[in-house]
């Protein structure tokens, strides 16, 4: 199994692969759910990493709160995203919706392709959740369609536990053989044993996941 740790900046990026992080979602501010790391944050981190062979994947987030980005938000997070390529990172985690909590599709089109034209891993963060249920499987293909190969998600309302949302995660395992599902949130190297016990998954996510 391979162990995403997320990690606030540099500090404890050592520490994390030292104990079986196998990969690192590298952000800042992760009381507001984690944010776009700076550009000496990620340079350090991703060559740091890159001696140690595990990748990085970088959240391109401009801000807390919901998904719902404006204009001057995409180009932010666009600029941002050149910067992330420059400096060689893996891949970045990202998400963004309309107000009806639907795909942001024209602007996930536009960051598919400069990700995808410089060999930039697409991950869609925890952003997921928010989708209306109903509309989470034609979600997940149509990002699988435009290049996203992984989703990040905690199955239903933060407020549940990751048991209480194991049954949906397996569900969305079930949509697309090409789209890797990563549980996350509220997940440690505590409980993880016994969640493996009811989920059959490849990756998985978390702050203390190490």
């Amino acid at each position: 199994m391979l162990k995403e740790a997320c990690v606030e900046n540099f500090t404890n990026v050592p520490g994390v692969i030292a104990r079986g992080a196998k990969r690192i979602e590298l952000c800042d501010n992760l009381a507001v759910g984690g944010t776009t790391p700076s550009v000496g944050v990620i340079k350090i981190a991703t060559d740091y990493c890159s001696d140690k062979d595990v990748p990085v994947i970088v959240i391109l987030r401009p801000r807390g709160g919901d998904f719902i980005y404006s204009i001057l938000e995409k180009a932010i997070m666009m600029r941002d995203l050149e910067e992330i390529i420059s400096l060689h990172s893996h891949g970045i985690a990202v998400g963004a919706l309309t107000a009806a909590n639907e795909l942001d599709k024209p602007f996930l089109e536009e960051i598919a392709k400069l990700a995808i034209d410089n060999g930039i891993e697409l991950a869609f963060h925890m952003a997921f959740d928010h989708i209306p249920e109903g509309k989470q499987k034609d979600a997940l293909l149509w990002l699988g369609e435009i290049g996203f190969t992984r989703i990040l998600t905690h199955g239903g309302p933060t407020e549940n536990t990751i048991f209480d949302n194991a049954a949906h995660i397996a569900e969305l395992a079930k949509i697309s053989p090409g789209m890797t599902i990563m549980p996350g949130g509220g997940i440690t190297k505590d409980n993880l044993a016994d969640l493996e016990k009811i989920l059959g998954f490849t990756e998985v996510h978390g702050t203390r996941i190490v």
